[in-house]
Protein backbone atom coordinates (compact mmCIF):
# COMPACT_ATOMS: atom_id res chain seq x y z
CA UNK A 1 0.00 0.00 0.00
CA UNK A 2 1.46 3.68 -0.98
CA UNK A 3 1.71 6.08 1.88
CA UNK A 4 2.91 8.59 -0.79
CA UNK A 5 0.42 10.94 0.54
CA UNK A 6 1.46 11.48 3.94
CA UNK A 7 3.68 9.96 6.84
CA UNK A 8 3.33 6.92 8.00
CA UNK A 9 4.18 4.26 10.86
CA UNK A 10 5.20 0.91 11.70
CA UNK A 11 1.95 -0.84 12.52
CA UNK A 12 2.16 -1.92 16.15
CA UNK A 13 0.01 -5.69 15.64
CA UNK A 14 0.63 -8.36 18.36
CA UNK A 15 0.15 -12.08 17.13
CA UNK A 16 -0.21 -14.70 19.02
CA UNK A 17 -0.58 -18.37 18.51
CA UNK A 18 -3.49 -20.12 17.90
CA UNK A 19 -4.13 -21.28 21.18
CA UNK A 20 -4.39 -17.85 22.87
CA UNK A 21 -6.35 -16.91 19.46
CA UNK A 22 -9.19 -19.42 21.04
CA UNK A 23 -9.11 -18.83 24.68
CA UNK A 24 -9.45 -14.85 23.98
CA UNK A 25 -12.17 -15.11 21.62
CA UNK A 26 -14.07 -17.84 23.73
CA UNK A 27 -13.72 -15.86 26.81
CA UNK A 28 -15.25 -12.87 25.16
CA UNK A 29 -17.85 -15.13 23.63
CA UNK A 30 -18.28 -15.97 27.30
CA UNK A 31 -18.22 -12.22 28.58
CA UNK A 32 -20.22 -10.41 26.22
CA UNK A 33 -22.83 -13.42 25.94
CA UNK A 34 -23.85 -12.29 29.31
CA UNK A 35 -23.90 -8.58 28.86
CA UNK A 36 -27.38 -7.17 29.35
CA UNK A 37 -29.16 -3.95 28.94
CA UNK A 38 -30.46 -2.69 32.53
CA UNK A 39 -32.97 -0.57 33.48
CA UNK A 40 -32.41 -1.26 37.73
CA UNK A 41 -29.23 1.25 38.40
CA UNK A 42 -27.95 1.71 42.05
CA UNK A 43 -26.98 5.36 42.78
CA UNK A 44 -23.56 3.79 43.78
CA UNK A 45 -20.68 5.76 42.90
CA UNK A 46 -18.61 4.41 39.96
CA UNK A 47 -15.03 4.71 39.05
CA UNK A 48 -15.06 7.72 36.59
CA UNK A 49 -11.71 6.91 35.60
CA UNK A 50 -12.82 3.71 34.55
CA UNK A 51 -15.30 5.19 32.59
CA UNK A 52 -13.08 7.71 31.18
CA UNK A 53 -11.06 4.95 30.26
CA UNK A 54 -13.85 3.13 28.19
CA UNK A 55 -14.51 6.25 26.12
CA UNK A 56 -10.80 6.94 25.37
CA UNK A 57 -11.19 3.10 23.97
CA UNK A 58 -14.13 3.76 21.87
CA UNK A 59 -12.92 6.90 20.29
CA UNK A 60 -9.93 4.97 19.25
CA UNK A 61 -13.15 3.12 16.87
CA UNK A 62 -12.23 2.98 12.91
CA UNK A 63 -13.41 5.98 10.85
CA UNK A 64 -14.30 6.91 7.75
CA UNK A 65 -11.19 8.97 6.19
CA UNK A 66 -10.57 9.18 9.88
CA UNK A 67 -12.68 12.29 10.81
CA UNK A 68 -13.51 10.25 13.80
CA UNK A 69 -16.67 12.32 13.80
CA UNK A 70 -18.21 12.27 17.83
CA UNK A 71 -18.11 13.51 20.71
CA UNK A 72 -18.66 11.83 24.22
CA UNK A 73 -20.19 13.90 27.11
CA UNK A 74 -19.60 12.41 30.52
CA UNK A 75 -22.56 13.58 32.61
CA UNK A 76 -22.77 13.10 36.08
CA UNK A 77 -24.29 16.53 37.37
CA UNK A 78 -27.32 15.81 39.21
CA UNK A 79 -29.59 18.75 37.84
CA UNK A 80 -28.45 17.93 34.89
CA UNK A 81 -29.40 14.21 34.79
CA UNK A 82 -32.64 15.38 35.88
CA UNK A 83 -33.50 18.18 33.19
CA UNK A 84 -31.75 14.99 30.83
CA UNK A 85 -34.64 12.49 32.41
CA UNK A 86 -37.93 14.99 32.20
CA UNK A 87 -36.96 16.01 28.54
CA UNK A 88 -36.44 12.14 27.89
CA UNK A 89 -39.59 10.96 29.36
CA UNK A 90 -41.54 13.81 27.66
CA UNK A 91 -40.52 12.71 24.40
CA UNK A 92 -41.57 9.09 25.20
CA UNK A 93 -45.00 10.20 26.62
CA UNK A 94 -45.40 11.37 23.34
CA UNK A 95 -44.17 8.26 21.45
CA UNK A 96 -46.03 5.61 23.54
CA UNK A 97 -49.40 7.79 23.26
CA UNK A 98 -49.31 7.82 19.39
CA UNK A 99 -45.81 8.10 17.96
CA UNK A 100 -45.06 4.18 18.29
CA UNK A 101 -47.17 2.36 15.45
CA UNK A 102 -48.90 -0.91 17.53
CA UNK A 103 -46.96 -3.15 15.96
CA UNK A 104 -43.93 -1.78 17.41
CA UNK A 105 -45.83 -1.23 20.67
CA UNK A 106 -46.41 -4.91 21.06
CA UNK A 107 -42.60 -6.07 20.15
CA UNK A 108 -41.90 -3.72 23.12
CA UNK A 109 -44.54 -5.19 25.61
CA UNK A 110 -42.75 -8.34 26.63
CA UNK A 111 -39.64 -6.15 27.30
CA UNK A 112 -41.89 -3.80 30.19
CA UNK A 113 -40.93 -0.78 28.92
CA UNK A 114 -42.94 2.63 29.14
CA UNK A 115 -42.25 6.40 29.04
CA UNK A 116 -41.10 6.63 32.75
CA UNK A 117 -37.52 6.70 32.83
CA UNK A 118 -35.94 6.73 36.08
CA UNK A 119 -32.42 5.27 35.07
CA UNK A 120 -31.64 8.14 33.68
CA UNK A 121 -31.54 10.22 36.94
CA UNK A 122 -30.39 7.34 39.23
CA UNK A 123 -27.40 5.95 37.24
CA UNK A 124 -24.36 7.93 38.73
CA UNK A 125 -23.16 8.66 35.37
CA UNK A 126 -24.48 9.75 31.68
CA UNK A 127 -22.31 8.85 28.47
CA UNK A 128 -24.29 11.03 25.83
CA UNK A 129 -23.09 9.79 22.14
CA UNK A 130 -23.25 13.16 19.76
CA UNK A 131 -21.98 12.59 15.74
CA UNK A 132 -20.48 15.36 13.86
CA UNK A 133 -21.44 15.19 10.36
CA UNK A 134 -19.18 17.94 9.50
CA UNK A 135 -16.55 20.47 10.73
CA UNK A 136 -16.56 24.19 10.79
CA UNK A 137 -13.37 25.53 8.48
CA UNK A 138 -11.51 28.41 9.45
CA UNK A 139 -13.36 30.21 6.84
CA UNK A 140 -16.94 29.36 8.30
CA UNK A 141 -17.45 26.96 5.56
CA UNK A 142 -18.83 22.96 6.32
CA UNK A 143 -16.09 20.35 5.87
CA UNK A 144 -17.99 16.74 5.45
CA UNK A 145 -17.48 14.17 7.78
CA UNK A 146 -18.13 10.48 5.91
CA UNK A 147 -19.80 7.69 7.22
CA UNK A 148 -20.87 9.07 9.72
CA UNK A 149 -23.75 7.11 11.28
CA UNK A 150 -21.46 4.05 10.52
CA UNK A 151 -18.42 5.42 12.25
CA UNK A 152 -20.09 6.48 14.65
CA UNK A 153 -22.22 2.90 15.81
CA UNK A 154 -18.73 1.28 15.82
CA UNK A 155 -17.58 3.67 18.40
CA UNK A 156 -20.62 3.21 20.30
CA UNK A 157 -20.47 -0.79 19.88
CA UNK A 158 -16.76 -0.66 21.20
CA UNK A 159 -18.30 1.73 24.26
CA UNK A 160 -21.29 -0.66 25.43
CA UNK A 161 -18.68 -3.83 25.01
CA UNK A 162 -15.63 -1.74 26.97
CA UNK A 163 -18.12 -0.77 29.90
CA UNK A 164 -19.42 -4.65 30.01
CA UNK A 165 -15.77 -5.88 30.07
CA UNK A 166 -15.40 -3.34 33.08
CA UNK A 167 -18.09 -4.51 35.08
CA UNK A 168 -20.48 -1.44 34.07
CA UNK A 169 -23.78 -2.07 33.45
CA UNK A 170 -25.68 0.12 30.51
CA UNK A 171 -28.44 0.69 28.95
CA UNK A 172 -28.91 2.11 25.14
CA UNK A 173 -31.49 4.59 24.78
CA UNK A 174 -32.42 6.59 21.91
CA UNK A 175 -35.32 8.74 23.14
CA UNK A 176 -36.62 10.26 19.32
CA UNK A 177 -36.17 13.24 18.63
CA UNK A 178 -33.63 13.52 20.53
CA UNK A 179 -32.82 17.62 19.79
CA UNK A 180 -32.74 18.27 23.53
CA UNK A 181 -29.93 16.65 24.69
CA UNK A 182 -28.13 19.12 22.69
CA UNK A 183 -29.92 21.93 24.09
CA UNK A 184 -29.58 21.03 27.29
CA UNK A 185 -25.87 20.26 27.45
CA UNK A 186 -25.52 23.30 25.15
CA UNK A 187 -23.52 21.53 21.95
CA UNK A 188 -22.64 23.11 18.83
CA UNK A 189 -24.79 23.51 15.84
CA UNK A 190 -22.58 20.72 14.36
CA UNK A 191 -23.27 18.03 16.84
CA UNK A 192 -26.45 15.51 16.61
CA UNK A 193 -27.14 13.30 19.56
CA UNK A 194 -26.88 9.80 18.29
CA UNK A 195 -27.68 7.70 21.69
CA UNK A 196 -27.79 8.41 25.62
CA UNK A 197 -26.13 5.79 27.72
CA UNK A 198 -26.88 5.57 31.61
CA UNK A 199 -23.74 3.50 33.27
CA UNK A 200 -23.48 2.11 36.64
CA UNK A 201 -23.83 -0.65 39.07
CA UNK A 202 -27.22 -2.96 38.69
CA UNK A 203 -29.10 -2.67 41.69
CA UNK A 204 -28.91 -6.10 44.16
CA UNK A 205 -32.52 -7.31 42.89
CA UNK A 206 -32.31 -6.51 39.60
CA UNK A 207 -34.12 -8.34 37.02
CA UNK A 208 -34.63 -8.20 32.96
CA UNK A 209 -36.23 -9.57 30.77
CA UNK A 210 -35.91 -13.28 29.69
CA UNK A 211 -35.21 -13.35 26.45
CA UNK A 212 -33.89 -15.71 23.91
CA UNK A 213 -30.92 -14.86 21.02
CA UNK A 214 -30.59 -16.08 17.98
CA UNK A 215 -29.06 -19.46 16.87
CA UNK A 216 -25.83 -18.95 15.10
CA UNK A 217 -27.09 -20.06 12.13
CA UNK A 218 -29.40 -17.53 11.98
CA UNK A 219 -26.74 -14.89 12.60
CA UNK A 220 -23.78 -16.08 10.24
CA UNK A 221 -23.54 -17.16 7.15
CA UNK A 222 -20.51 -19.19 5.92
CA UNK A 223 -19.73 -19.11 2.46
CA UNK A 224 -16.23 -21.89 1.63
Amino acid sequence: MSHDEGPAIPLDFERVDVFEMQERARALKDRWSRRRSVRDFSTEPIPLDVVRDCIAAAAAAPSGANKQPWTFCLVTNPQLKRRIREAAEEEERANYAGRMSDRWLRDLAPLGTDANKPHIEYAPALIIVFRRPFEWAEDGGKVPSYYVNESVGIAVGMLIAALHSAGLATLPHTPSPMDFLAQILDRPANERAYLLLPVGYPIDAAHVPQIQRKKWPDVCVEYS
